[in-house]
């Protein structure tokens, strides 16, 4: 990621501040610090590198200028005990409000880049050609445009691409055991009103990202970006994050890319382009212990999706007016559509985790443990799938303090 910040502060002269958030213990951190240290000095960048224990101090600081209701509360959803993608993203976003970034660009720590004619690839060079420009503006910087009415004139706020290499989810196995079962588990992420061949197909093209064809030359497209298209490992995001937030959900794979579905049902422009990252597996996951936690956190995206599906179903119903008359998201209505969802029942979600049972006990070995567990669990999860939610909808309510309040609070003084 150094090279990456080296590589756009030197071609687009801007500066760039390379954010290290690092919850690892204290010998893999003092190893990752002194990478970050190798970074400290290239012209224009400015490393941070936090661990929990100053994301924390930050964090505080702010819940405490924003005054919110429930300050416990507030850091428990921004930096929870558990996993939680869309938190530790939602951190970088007030960060990078703190330090007036115009722009926030993910990358994660199980990906690469990939290399073409001896040099890397780098996802940044799309992102900052686009990302902050009038559409129309930001025309002759892509290979073609596809934008659609009224776009001209609304901002690039999203700049994405996929990954080559590993399914982005760790299911691979399922479908070398049994492709029928994994089309029944895979389809569950789907609306359940979805017919048998809609579902399928959808099960065919999910988590692959795009494929394992490499990088052989830019190709760009400005228009409307389809959420299937673009994964949250390679993607840059201007003014959106300021407005919504991500879902703040423990131990749910998947809880972090709301943006790119608000994006595209409030008729925001994005760029696609195919500089696509190399997506591989830690070692982690190929434990026991890495092989049910990441099981269960697939289970609670599969039930994520029962209040998700409403609310991207009611998002692109909206459509441009999810937007305002300056071109921003209205996150009221976001955060009512999210509280209207927890009101649905929970008969879908049955039905998952039956699927789910069926499946897994079908597939045998380690899998019907995982079955042995999501029956065991059955209720909780249900009622943690609704809570997420909730969750949600209240850290919506409370962003835009967030975000104003971080725009006074010091990153340089939280270390550690």
């Amino acid at each position: 990621m150094s090279r990456e910040a080296a590589h756009a502060a030197r071609h687009f002269d801007v500066e760039v501040h390379l954010l290290i958030l690092d919850s690892s213990g204290h010998r893999a951190f003092g190893e990752h610090a002194r990478a970050a240290g190798d970074a400290r000095g290239t012209p224009n960048v400015v490393v941070h590198h936090l661990g929990e224990a100053g994301q924390r101090a930050f964090l505080r600081e702010v819940i405490h200028r924003a005054g919110v209701v429930k300050p416990d509360l507030m850091l428990d959803l921004m930096l929870p005990a558990g996993v939680s993608y869309g938190a530790c993203t939602n951190r970088a976003f007030l960060i990078a409000s703190a330090l007036a970034c115009e722009s926030v660009h993910r990358r994660d720590s199980d990906s690469r880049y990939q290399d073409w004619n001896g040099r890397p690839v780098f996802p940044i060079h799309h992102e900052l050609m686009s990302l902050g420009k009038r559409a129309s503006d930001a025309a002759g910087g892509v290979s073609e445009t596809a934008l659609g009415p009224g776009q001209e004139d609304r901002p690039v706020v999203l700049a994405g691409s996929s990954f080559i290499g590993e399914l982005s989810v760790d299911i691979g196995e399922i479908a070398g055991a049994d492709p029928g079962i994994y089309h029944d588990i895979v389809g569950l992420w789907a609306p359940m009103d979805w017919p048998g061949d809609e579902k399928r197909r959808l099960a065919g093209e999910s988590f692959k990202g795009a494929g394992d064809d490499p990088f052989t030359g830019d190709h760009s497209i400005l228009g409307p970006v389809d959420p299937m298209r673009v994964d949250m490992c390679n993607i840059g995001f201007h003014r959106v994050h300021e407005r919504v937030p991500l879902p703040p959900a423990t131990d749910t794979i998947g809880s972090d890319y709301f943006l790119i579905h608000l994006v595209h049902d409030a008729g925001l422009p994005g760029v696609l382009h195919n500089r696509n990252i190399v997506n591989f597996y830690t070692g982690e996951r190929r434990t026991a212990a890495g092989f049910m936690a990441y099981q269960l956190r697939f289970a609670k995206f599969l039930l994520s999706m029962a209040y998700l599906n409403f609310v991207y179903r009611r998002m692109a119903e909206a459509g441009a007016s999810l937007l305002d008359e300056r071109n921003d998201v209205r996150a009221s209505r976001v955060a009512e559509l999210v509280r209207e969802s927890t009101t649905l029942g929970t008969a879908e979600n049955e039905e998952r985790l039956d699927v789910l049972d069926r499946s897994y006990r079908r597939l045998g070995g380690r899998y019907a443990a995982v079955a042995d567990t999501l029956a065991r669990r059955r209720g909780r999860l249900l009622d943690e799938a609704r809570q997420d939610m909730e969750d949600f909808a209240l850290l919506i309510e409370s962003w835009e303090g967030l975000v104003r309040a971080s725009r006074s609070t010091s990153v340089r003084q939280a270390r550690g």
